[in-house]
């Protein structure tokens, strides 16, 4: 979704950080833990030198870096493929050197960058070559899809997220709709007909 790839950007450029944090933890469920402390941001190269790959390559690195974004990055360069509104691409754009732009017949104040390479490895070993792949293999767990829309759609009906002490309603929940596919109507009675909704 657009609005997604957009709040997940700065206006000007994307970040497979980002992306890829909100993937974990509103797709799967699973967020990311913070980063640790005195770690500075990845400021991504605007002038198309290096590419955020390149970047994160390095942070990656470091092992106290490395042991989150080996779980946080791959489904961010998955989203790489779609720029900071949510427009497909294959190239980066860039302010510096790059082959120029014309749409329409009009010139484009930015020129083509590197390529984006949107493949990854994830942190199982399977490897994805781009986001319809990476789509295939998060939907072999539908039980946690499930969990994790369960507990997105608690928190929006009720205002709250779920306790730790509500995990076996949580869990009451994801079984009730697993015989009926995982539908989303089948979840969205099971979750207003659940002691959850109803006494909270």
């Amino acid at each position: 979704m657009a609005s997604v790839l957009k709040v997940t950007a700065n206006g000007t450029t994307t970040s497979p950080v980002m992306r890829g944090a909100w993937v974990l933890d509103r797709i799967l469920g699973t967020p990311a833990p913070p980063p640790p402390e005195n770690v500075s941001a990845i400021e991504p190269d605007i002038r198309g030198a290096t590419t955020i790959r390149e970047q994160l390559a390095k942070h990656r690195s470091v092992e106290s870096c490395g042991v989150c974004h080996r779980k946080i990055d791959p489904p961010g360069f998955a989203l790489e493929s779609f720029d900071c509104i949510g427009g497909w691409r294959d190239n980066y754009r860039v302010t510096g050197r790059g082959q120029s732009v014309i749409v329409n017949g009009r010139r484009m104040p930015y020129h083509k960058g590197k390529k984006v390479d949107p493949s990854d490895v994830l942190p199982d070993g399977q490897r994805f070559e781009n986001i319809n792949q990476l789509k295939k293999l998060i939907l072999r767990d539908k039980t946690q899809l499930a969990r994790a829309l369960t507990k997105n759609l608690i928190t929006y009906a009720t205002g709250q997220a779920p306790r730790r002490f509500d995990r076996d309603s949580v869990e009451a929940i994801v079984a009730k709709i697993s015989g009926k596919n995982n539908g989303l109507r089948s979840l969205v009675h099971a979750i207003v007909q659940s002691h959850l909704f109803r006494h909270k």
